[in-house]
């Protein structure tokens, strides 16, 4: 049996902005990252997991914004925190 998402009616946003400057709360406190994520509900831009201060899932945690989807140029891919499960979002 395949595991799916069973948050994307919470999706608002699938676009990344035009410009990043990186992680908002790296950035905030000196911090440093490795990979970006964009929350899927208001757009928050967090470290991912392998970053020292994951803010990312702790954004996910604290606000239950549950998806994310990568922020890396070339990858067009999303992760549900809840659901533990990664997916792609078909283009229109």
């Amino acid at each position: 049996m395949d595991v799916i998402c069973t948050h994307t009616d919470r999706i608002e946003l699938t676009r990344l902005p035009d410009v990043i400057d990186g992680c908002e709360d790296c950035l905030a406190i000196g911090g440093t990252w490795v990979h970006l994520r964009m929350c899927q509900s208001c757009g928050r831009i967090g470290c991912c997991d392998s970053s020292p201060n994951r803010h990312a899932s702790a954004h996910a945690r604290t606000v239950d914004h549950p998806i994310a989807r990568s922020a890396e140029p070339g990858e067009d891919w999303s992760w549900c925190y809840l659901d533990g499960v990664a997916f792609r979002i078909a283009s229109s």
